[in-house]
């Protein structure tokens, strides 16, 4: 690969690392909003299906990026955006913390009542996210290049879903679980929103499986990769 590729290789990839720590922090941020979706009536431990925190919308983006990542540039380079994800969700916390403790003025839009009901629980749930997408990203990345390694590159849907749906188990059962045990939700929504929150994530990451397909085809065109082969940055 000349050098002139390989520069164009890191500039996609500083740009695929910018979306992934939006998603992560943007999806801590606004995690207190709830939303529905209703395509089919019906009740899960008697909550509505798709009764799930907005939160849950930019977080799936995370992991088709590192998917992504992972299948071009390696494991190695996955597991940095991660690093990388949590020091972001680390200085975004600070940044609240700071935030929530200096007094608003008294002509201020935002009082200090509001913002303390907006970004209050920011702090716990940047903590109880910053645990699950941890251990859930790396779950993701490991089992990942385990169906890589088994299927010798071919099969990308197999080890995309795969591996997407068993992390994104992990995850949700973690956070929904952390935030009970906060008292941000209440435990009897805990069944419900575990499931319509792994539900959902299922469906996402089979809809984005043919976009990973997508950007893995531009990827492997544009720096004429072969099966397997992973683009050395360095």
């Amino acid at each position: 690969m000349t050098l002139k590729d390989k520069l164009a290789a890191q500039r996609i990839y500083i740009l695929l690392g910018a979306l992934f720590i939006t998603s992560l922090v943007v999806s801590n941020l606004i995690f207190q909003k709830f939303f529905y979706w209703y395509p089919l009536d019906i009740e899960v431990f008697g909550s509505k299906l798709f009764e799930i925190s907005v939160g849950i919308l930019p977080y799936p983006i995370t992991f088709l990026i590192t998917d992504l990542i992972s299948e071009i540039y390696g494991k190695k380079r996955a597991n940095d955006v991660v690093v990388t994800g949590i020091f972001a969700s680390l200085f975004s916390l600070l940044i609240i913390y700071t935030a929530n403790n200096v007094p608003a003025t008294s002509w201020s839009y935002v009082n200090d009542d509001m913002f303390k009901t907006v970004f209050g629980n920011s702090a716990i749930a940047v903590f109880a996210s910053m645990l699950t997408y941890l251990f859930a990203q790396f779950v993701d990345i490991q089992i990942y290049h385990f169906w890589k390694r088994l299927t010798k590159g071919k099969h990308l849907w197999l080890r995309n879903n795969f591996s997407t749906w068993f992390s994104q188990f992990v995850d949700t059962f973690t956070i929904v679980f952390l935030l009970c045990s906060f008292g941000i939700i209440d435990w009897a929504n805990f069944k419900g929103l575990l499931v319509s929150g792994f539900l959902f994530k299922v469906i996402v990451a089979a809809c984005d499986t043919p976009f990973l397909y997508l950007g893995v085809y531009l990827f492997r065109k544009r720096f004429n990769l072969k099966v397997n082969e992973e683009i050395d940055l360095l």
